[in-house]
């Protein structure tokens, strides 16, 4: 995925979320600033290019993960946590590898 293009539609206001990540915001009390802060000041740890319900990448650092893919012409953030154990190590590394998403 590139990340210029998902930064410059979080610039431009360009995106949704997700019932799911609304919901997952609102149950971690995470605001939609500290969505943007974390999309447009960090990387892409991961990308799931093969998956079957569109191409999609982790965006995030040690506070903060925002998984987004794009619907239409708008990017989709799909879910946003705080990355903790016992899933995570460390804001990179998972416990154990990741198994099919579907």
């Amino acid at each position: 995925m590139d990340l210029k293009t998902i930064r410059e539609k979080v610039r431009k206001s360009e995106f949704d979320l997700s019932e799911h990540a609304h919901k997952e915001r609102q149950i971690e009390k995470i605001s939609i600033k500290e969505i943007k802060q974390t999309i447009l000041g960090n990387d892409i740890i991961e990308e799931y290019i093969n998956d079957p319900r569109g191409s999609s990448c982790l965006i995030g650092n040690e506070d903060l993960h925002v998984v987004c893919g794009f619907r239409a012409n708008r990017l989709l953030i799909v879910t946003t946590y705080r990355p903790e154990e016992p899933v995570w190590i460390d804001y990179k590394t998972r416990v154990k590898e990741l198994k099919n998403r579907v």
